[in-house]
Formats: structure tokens, C-alpha cells, sequence
């Protein structure tokens, strides 16, 4: 459950990442061409807040799921707040649905590896 809690958040940070540099690059676009070419295009509504989700949303899912082996709570919680964050932020939509996914299920994952003891785990030699 742990490892797979990693693969998740991990996977899920680096679409989240991809996912922030295209709205990123979206945005200077539009301004670019709204300022040098004409303006037509209308403006990027709540560019700060979706700065401000794409740059933590991807580091809090990376670090949720490379702390979630050993840290199951803590990462399970951050990569649960990217998941939250990509939802309040920018919405639920084509290019948000896989890094939502993939960040809540490596949460669930997170929680539920945390809770249970697998046998010849990391906590065999606590008995």
C-alpha cells in the first residue's frame, strides 16, 4: 500500500508539474499577444491563484508520496492537500482529472498502509 501510495503521488506531482507549466506558458501567451498583436484574447482570470496552485499543488504531491513509506499520515495528508488544492484551484477538467486521481488515490493508499501492519514490513522488528 505504501509503495504504491509513492508511485501515485509521485506520478500524480509530475502531471500536476506538466499541468502548471502549460497554464503557465497559457498565460504569458495571452499576454504576449494581447500586449504586442492585438486584444483579442480575453485575459487569464485568477492568474495569481493558479500560479500559486500550479508551483505547491505538484511539490506537495511529489513530497507526499516520496514521504509516504516511511511517513504514511503525513504523506497521505499532502497529497491529499494537492489533491484539494488542484480542485479549488483549477477546477475539475480534462487536464486536472488524472493528477486528482492519481494524488487522492496515493492518499487513500497513504491512509490505509498507515493504518494496517503488513507482515515483514517496516514495523516487524517493533514486537
Amino acid at each position: 500500500m505504501k509503495n504504491a501510495a509513492l508511485v501515485l503521488g509521485i506520478i500524480g506531482g509530475v502531471l500536476a508539474l506538466m499541468m502548471a507549466f502549460s497554464i503557465n506558458g497559457w498565460m504569458v501567451l495571452t499576454d504576449w499577444f494581447n500586449n504586442e498583436i492585438s486584444n483579442s484574447i480575453d485575459p487569464v482570470q485568477n492568474a495569481q491563484r493558479l500560479r500559486i496552485i500550479g508551483l505547491i499543488a505538484p511539490i506537495l504531491a511529489i513530497a507526499g508520496g516520496a514521504m509516504s513509506v516511511l511517513r504514511p499520515f503525513i504523506g497521505a495528508a499532502l497529497m491529499l492537500f494537492a489533491a484539494a488544492g488542484i480542485i479549488w484551484g483549477l477546477g475539475f477538467g480534462v487536464f486536472t482529472m488524472f493528477p486528482i486521481a492519481l494524488c487522492s488515490l496515493g492518499g487513500l493508499l497513504g491512509l490505509i498502509g498507515a493504518l494496517t501492519r503488513e507482515p515483514g514490513g517496516l514495523d516487524a522488528h517493533r514486537k
